[in-house]
């Protein structure tokens, strides 16, 4: 699990954005408040959405993408949280991302599978409860729902601090020991090379608004037990114990689940395990795009 986190947090980018720049077009749309709306497309058939998680810009997900764009149309949005082009220093909350994918449901106008990963998880869960004539199903891999007290709380706090202070890497590092829960050193390492690799330093600051945002949605078990499309609930056999927790908290709420569990697998599978990701992801896709009376 370690080496699986501090993977997803320093290296989601280099290769992967590589073959997101040769690979996909962007399209672009706009949402009711002006802002700009943006996503990779790639392949062709029926439309998959997949929402990234924290540190990242969309990149980390262009393997998967990749394994699935032979038999279905896959787009990345990039993330208005992670959009440095239009975030200013104010939060941007989840209320205003859900309308990101609302402009981009009204764009592509046919039914979709949403997938979220980690926060894009709690964003995939938001729009489904706002939008729920636009999914055909779900695939929800481990998001950080509040399901009792704050994720973040008094560690969101401190980090926050630090990031104020001028120390992002202290910031981050905070983030990952107390608020993810990885081992102390993943999140030492992680901290460590904010000086080294700028992009971490630009994206830490919006990893913590991410987590306010998700705060700031709260419990929202019985929103989400009133969606009713079917949904895999997806974790990693070593990923942290509390998102383990919190899949199991939505499988109690929401009535049309099927928990699935990578094997040897944790928190970045969508890097570590593409194949397997994708497997999951298409196997939904074809009970509910191709064969929805099944």
């Amino acid at each position: 699990m370690a080496i699986e986190m501090f993977t997803h947090v320093i290296f989601t980018d280099e290769r992967a954005l590589e073959a997101t720049l040769r690979g996909p077009t962007m399209i672009t749309t706009t949402a009711p408040d002006g802002s700009s709306v943006r996503a990779y497309d790639e392949g062709q058939g029926p439309v998959i959405l997949l929402l990234h998680g924290g540190m990242d810009e969309g990149a980390s997900w262009a393997r998967v993408a990749a394994r699935l764009r032979s038999r279905f149309r896959v787009l990345r949005l990039h993330r208005r949280q992670y959009r440095l082009d239009l975030k200013s220093r104010e939060v941007c909350t989840m209320a205003e991302e859900v309308e990101h994918v609302r402009a981009l449901v009204k764009l592509i106008h046919e039914p979709m599978l949403i997938v979220g990963h980690s926060s894009g998880g709690v964003l995939a869960l938001e729009a489904l409860a706002a939008l729920p004539e636009a999914f055909a199903g779900a695939v929800l891999y481990e998001p950080p729902c509040v399901i009792g007290p704050p994720l973040g709380g008094e560690a969101l706090t401190r980090a926050q601090a630090a990031m104020a202070a001028g120390n992002p890497g202290r910031a981050l590092a905070i983030f990952l020991r107390d608020i993810v829960r990885t081992p102390a050193w993943v999140a030492w390492m992680s901290g460590a090379s904010v000086s080294l690799m700028p992009r971490l330093g630009r994206l830490a600051p919006h990893q913590l608004d991410d987590c306010a945002a998700i705060d700031e949605v709260g419990l929202r078990l019985d929103a989400y037990a009133r969606i009713d499309v079917p949904v895999v609930l997806l974790g990693g056999e070593r990923s942290p114990a509390h998102l383990g927790e919190r899949l199991g908290a939505l499988e109690h709420a929401m009535p049309n689940t099927e928990r699935v569990r990578l094997r040897r697998q944790g928190h970045a599978a969508n890097n570590l395990a593409p194949a397997r990701v994708a497997e999951v992801i298409a196997g939904l896709g074809d009970k509910v795009l191709r064969n929805p009376s099944q």
